[in-house]
């Protein structure tokens, strides 16, 4: 029987999971069974061209098992094109950070992390960093998070504030530019720049995510070609109504999930 097992093409006599198993590790007790994208415990009948991967509990697979791992939980045709795609982005406090390590979980291939600004204890309440991150610059602290999350994805980052001035240079070769920012007038710097700079970018942005209103007001929206916009685009931050982790990560969330749908050539929102 031909079987596809821990990214690899395997061709073994074995007719079930478990015996499977058996015949690759001596030791079972500590190995999680993923049978076509389904974690199991189960000892289920295999068919020709069935994907099974074995996981060591407590151990960094290799990059080839990590892989077809993410493959299988995704399907092959979702995960590929997530490995291939490279993503941007602007400002990384609460959306930024949180949609960061969302992309990152998914498997993108290339983030592109930028912003000026270190990790401060004010940022602890919504963003995606640990105590431990305080003091440093946020590009480094998020890569580092990143980094455990999945070594094999490729980081790049600019410690630089956006301007104006060098937005285009930035984001040149950023097909999808996630913009991220906290203040008003630089989230339309940003957009303003690269819809008529460089018109072919892909733009996810937010606006309206403070406070502690419904999660079921927060949406995303196509504005016009190449812009989207997440949030209920009314709440914004203000005295009484402060930045706090759920909506901020909610609305996080439907950035990432736009990304990820323009990734796979979905456009409507």
């Amino acid at each position: 029987m031909n079987l596809y097992v821990n990214g690899k093409n395997r061709t073994t006599e074995c007719c079930s999971l478990c015996s499977l198993r058996k015949e690759l590790f001596s030791e079972a007790s500590n190995i999680i069974m993923i049978y076509n994208g389904f974690q199991t415990e189960n000892d289920i009948m295999l068919n020709e061209g069935d994907s099974v991967s074995f996981i060591e509990k407590g151990a960094m697979p290799s990059e080839d098992e990590l892989e077809a791992l993410m493959m299988a939980r995704h399907t092959p045709f979702v995960h590929k094109k997530v490995k291939r795609a490279r993503v941007a982005i602007a400002g990384l406090g609460g959306l930024g950070s949180n949609v960061a390590v969302a992309l990152a979980r998914t498997g993108i291939g290339h983030l592109h992390l930028v912003d000026f600004d270190i990790v401060e204890p004010s940022n602890l309440n919504r963003q995606a960093y640990k105590i431990r991150h305080l003091g440093m610059k946020k590009t480094e602290a998020l890569k580092s998070e990143i980094e455990d999350i999945n070594p094999y994805i490729k980081v790049s980052i600019d410690n630089v504030k956006v301007t104006e001035e060098n937005a285009v240079s930035l984001f040149q070769n950023d097909p999808i530019v996630c913009e991220a920012f906290d203040r008003a007038e630089y989230k339309a710097m940003l957009i303003n720049t690269l819809l008529e700079k460089q018109p072919e970018i892909k733009l996810v942005s937010a606006s309206g995510l403070a406070g502690y209103e419904s999660s079921n007001s927060i949406t995303t929206r196509k504005v016009f070609n190449n812009l989207y916009l997440c949030g209920d685009r009314k709440s914004n931050a203000e005295p009484g109504r402060g930045l706090m982790a759920p909506r901020v990560s909610i609305c996080a969330g439907h950035q990432a999930n736009m990304i990820l749908r323009l990734i796979l050539g979905v456009e409507e929102v």
